[in-house]
């Protein structure tokens, strides 16, 4: 049997419950990916230039620090989750691409937002993880079914 990994990122709590239920319906592991410093609500406000979040999203070389990083050895398969943030992934993600010692796992991107795509956010995990398999990934909504999760993870694995 394949062994999966579901590792996230959640700033606001939609895309942890998004991965707890996709987790739970393909029989995966899951792994958040926590800032070494935890985002504020002041952090977050997109309005705000001088925000955390919107100064980390302008410095294409911003590497915010993550408090630990899972053993991915074991896994063959990971779904990495994650908010879009000015049409991409969080700058803490490619922190975690980076950390990890990809050795060819297929990493599968998958997202929430309200209505953006996942724009390059695959091609910019590849360039980060050059090792690992990267397939094209989705963006869901916050009230994705259970089944509608489990489908897909079955169309892409």
């Amino acid at each position: 049997m394949k062994k999966i990994l579901v590792a996230y990122f959640s700033a606001s709590g939609i895309t942890k419950k998004l991965a707890q239920r996709f987790a739970q319906a393909i029989g995966a592991d899951l792994f958040e990916i926590c800032p070494k410093v935890p985002y504020t609500t002041a952090d977050l406000n997109w309005t705000d230039r001088s925000s955390r979040s919107s100064v980390e999203m302008r410095d294409l070389n911003c590497r915010p620090e993550i408090t630990k990083l899972p053993d991915i050895t074991p896994y063959e398969t990971i779904f990495v989750g994650f908010p879009i943030w000015w049409y991409r992934q969080p700058s803490i993600i490619d922190t975690f691409m980076e950390k990890c010692p990809w050795n060819g796992q297929t990493v599968i991107p998958f997202a929430t937002s309200g209505g953006s795509s996942l724009g390059d956010s695959a091609k910019n995990l590849q360039r980060l993880a050059p090792k690992a398999k990267l397939k094209d990934g989705r963006r869901f909504s916050a009230n994705e079914s259970t089944q509608q999760l489990a489908d897909w993870a079955q169309s892409v694995m």
